[in-house]
């Protein structure tokens, strides 16, 4: 209870004088009828416009005492949606009058939970709202530099949240997290209901605190905890290295995810590969949980020309999106690696190769994920990720929730981690 109450206001009512009045004239009377009328009308127009700005939810709510202040300012519905928002607007003025903790009051996160909760009723993971802080963090992994333990998260066919893939040589690659592992917890707080931007939100956080996470894995029998450490991660997205192959040299070039750098990142190790006159070349995919899919699209113009992947829409229309500049890598012999880790627009990379026959894909079937999200910046500095399409193969194949499956299958076993053994690359290697 608090100590100190507000005190009421003191009103004082006037004094109430009896005046007798005149006998009434046509005249005045006349006046008066007049003067009714007019008074009638101010008010009548008076309330007309609180009517109005009232049906528009523009007015101010303001309570004295312990019961906190929420302005609500909205523009007038869309057209054509015929929806009572009475309810909401009730639960809404409710809130700070009754609930116990008037601290716990903030419109502003009111706010974002109803919005996040509208977006979250359509069923769909990847379509999600982000408030201002989860927007600038999903930017900054997008341009190459976060602070976390460097997973990448999805969910797979039965809506769960799981690993994409490690990025290698974050604190999650070093601890032993795998593709496909499940989330169950994020510290003390269950993952089964969070949406993505929550998960990461929860995940993310200063270089050097920990978060302890619960996995379950394929496998095992029961779940399993990893207590992972923060790290400042700057993520180089394109590595290139040179191997000797039977006499000739090969180029392999790893891609870990596609990002604002990726594009600028390709055409550097492009140059140095052409430089070198390699004889081969492998595109190393695996673990890539993709990014922006137009810069999967500049990658595979450098290996085929014509649609790299359809865009499949609500409407049925189909829109191809074709190369967009001249590859130099249009005859040397190509193999591309991927694994349960390769997701989306590494995906539709793979999809494009194998398609049009220009390389072997080699290793395990593919993630599965096969939408394409808009991102649209919103006011105050949140975001809207929202599923606008299916995106096709160029042979018009939907891999979403199937994958792709390699030409030549090479499942790396537990006895190839143990002894740090790459069967898949070597088989890319023999295969070239």
């Amino acid at each position: 209870m608090p100590k100190h109450l507000p005190e009421e206001e003191k009103v004082i009512p006037e004094e109430i004088i009896e005046i007798p009045q005149a006998p009434e004239t046509s005249q005045k009377r006349s006046y008066k009828y007049f003067n009714y009328f007019t008074q009638f009308f101010v008010v009548a127009v008076l309330f007309f416009g609180i009517g109005f700005v009232a049906g528009q939810k523009k007015w101010k709510i303001e309570q004295k005492g312990f019961v906190p202040t929420l302005s609500i300012t909205n523009q007038a519905a869309p057209k054509n949606v015929n929806l009572d928002f009475s309810l909401f607007w009730q639960v809404y003025e409710t809130l700070p009058q009754k609930y116990l903790d008037k601290s716990a009051i903030d419109g502003q996160k009111i706010l974002y939970g109803a919005i996040g909760g509208m977006v979250k009723s359509l069923g769909d993971p990847y379509t999600s709202f982000l408030d201002p802080k989860q927007n600038e963090s999903t930017r900054s992994q997008i341009a190459g530099s976060f602070e976390g333990v460097g997973i990448q998260l999805g969910f797979d066919k039965d809506k769960r949240l799981a690993v994409i893939a490690p990025l290698k040589g974050t604190p999650a690659d070093r601890a032993g997290v795998r593709s496909k592992d499940l989330i169950l917890k994020i510290d003390d707080k269950d993952a089964f209901d969070l949406t993505l931007p929550e998960a990461v939100d929860l995940i993310r956080g200063k270089a050097g605190t920990r978060v302890k996470l619960q996995f379950f894995r394929d496998g095992i029998s029961k779940p399993f905890e990893k207590e992972l450490e923060r790290a400042k991660i700057e993520v180089k997205t394109v590595n290139v290295e040179f191997r000797e192959n039977k006499g000739k040299e090969i180029a392999v070039i790893s891609v870990s995810m596609f990002g604002e750098q990726t594009d600028s990142e390709w055409d550097a190790a492009v140059g140095e590969v052409n430089n070198r006159g390699v004889k081969g070349l492998v595109v190393d995919m695996r673990n890539n949980p993709g990014g922006l899919l137009s810069s999967s699209v500049h990658l595979a113009a450098e290996f085929i020309t014509g649609t790299v992947v359809k865009q499949e829409f609500a409407d049925g229309s189909v829109i191809p999106l074709p190369t967009e500049h001249a590859g130099v890598f249009m005859k040397i012999p190509m193999v591309v690696l991927v694994n349960s880790g390769s997701a989306s627009a590494a995906e539709i990379f793979s999809g494009a190769i194998q398609d049009n026959g220009r390389g072997k894909i080699v290793g395990e079937k593919t993630f599965g994920k096969g939408t394409v999200q808009d991102v649209l910046d919103l006011p105050g500095g949140s975001g809207l990720h929202v599923t606008i399409a299916r995106w096709l193969t160029p042979k018009g194949t939907s891999i979403h929730h199937v994958g792709i499956t390699p030409d030549v299958v090479v499942e790396l076993v537990e006895q190839d981690l143990v002894d740090k053994k790459d069967s898949q690359l070597e088989k890319a290697l023999e295969l070239l």
